[in-house]
């Protein structure tokens, strides 16, 4: 039950980062903002660990949430581009 509480949480954090490094406004619902945080999340850490092996850190693992921010922009600007709301 955590793990799903701490990921929504991350994923929201994520989700807020992506939408301020983006330039302009993104008309989309903090609902869409968190659910492509948890997905920027869950794809950077996948990409991270493929990358880097299965290391293991015992705090925040920057990298991999650095590309956890990049990956939910990218979905943000693809979102904008499929809604077709300017992003």
């Amino acid at each position: 039950m955590w793990t799903i509480i701490v990921t929504i949480i991350v994923g929201a954090i994520i989700g807020a980062l992506a939408r301020l490094v983006l330039p302009g406004k993104q008309n989309i619902s903090t609902l869409v903002t968190v659910i492509l945080g948890i997905l920027g999340s869950l794809i950077g850490s996948w990409a991270y660990t493929a990358l880097s092996g299965n290391e293991t850190t015992s705090g925040i693992d920057w990298i991999a949430f650095i590309l956890g921010v990049i990956v939910a922009a990218v979905l943000i600007v693809i979102y904008g581009m499929v809604v077709g709301r300017k992003v």
